[in-house]
């Protein structure tokens, strides 16, 4: 039987870890009041010798333990807007604050240490490294982190039981279907118990079936867990599932509607 998430984030947080352990502190970083604040957010792109604007004046404030969704067609700069957030890509200009803190403002040392402890990711591809197994996949990033072996035994063990792969673990990435590699992404997305996961067109590659239990999944542990999810999607599934849609044309805000607002 699967570990509740709540349960699973009561014990994730809780004692037992090393000192230092950057993970440790999880419940702090899901408290933050705004996870992600845009202010006059632009970037540009050079093609060939084509100044190619990407995102054009972006004002946007996403609220904490949501299920948002930025949404567009194809080259409409929700994928930047994404990388941006992600701190994988920077700005040319404009003000960026991801859990507390002031993005640009960091060195790169910073700002890579920065996204690997407060920022988890789920991408369409689902970027599994090949040659290892699911357990190991989830587990990478808390030996990055210098996790106790014991500590990460535990943790791995209760996330793969969690996303319902536990009996798995020994399975690498080509031994496995598509929803169960995307439920291996979710449990190595949430290993460092990050304050904001982002996850760019993650059904994109599932069939309808596997993409509703995958949603089903990623909102189970946004309302448990009280964990920020921010997608790129246009699948009409995931938007029904959001409680925020951003809709993004030409690297303009079109919209921001709140589940509140939605007839």
């Amino acid at each position: 039987m699967r570990l509740g998430w709540s349960s699973w984030f009561r014990s994730a947080s809780g004692g037992g870890h090393a000192a230092g352990d950057p993970v440790s502190v999880a419940g702090d970083r899901r408290a933050v009041v705004h996870p992600v604040i845009l202010k006059g957010i632009n970037k540009h792109y050079r093609l060939d010798d084509v100044d190619v604007p990407a995102l054009q004046d972006i004002d946007l404030v996403i609220l904490p333990n949501r299920f948002t969704v930025i949404s567009g067609q194809s080259g409409s700069g929700k994928t930047t807007l994404l990388n941006l957030i992600g701190c994988i890509d920077r700005a040319d200009s404009g003000t960026l604050m991801v859990a507390g803190r002031s993005v640009y403002t960091m060195s790169d040392d910073e700002l890579s240490d920065f996204r690997a402890q407060r920022l988890g990711f789920v991408f369409q591809n689902f970027n599994l490294l090949p040659v290892l197994t699911a357990y190991e996949n989830v587990e990478y990033p808390l030996v990055m982190a210098h996790m106790a072996p014991a500590l990460r035994r535990e943790r791995v063990t209760r996330l793969l039981d969690a996303v319902g792969l536990g009996a798995h673990a020994g399975k690498r990435p080509g031994q496995m279907s598509g929803g169960q590699r995307q439920r291996v992404a979710i449990a190595r997305a949430l290993a460092r118990q990050p304050a904001v996961i982002l996850a760019d067109e993650p059904t994109a590659n599932l069939d309808s079936k596997t993409g509703t239990e995958i949603i089903e999944l990623m909102r189970q542990v946004q309302k448990e867990g009280q964990v920020s999810f921010i997608f790129s999607s246009h699948d009409a599934k995931v938007l029904e599932a959001a409680d925020d849609i951003v809709r993004i044309q030409d690297g303009r805000i079109l919209s921001v509607v709140r589940g509140g607002e939605r007839g």
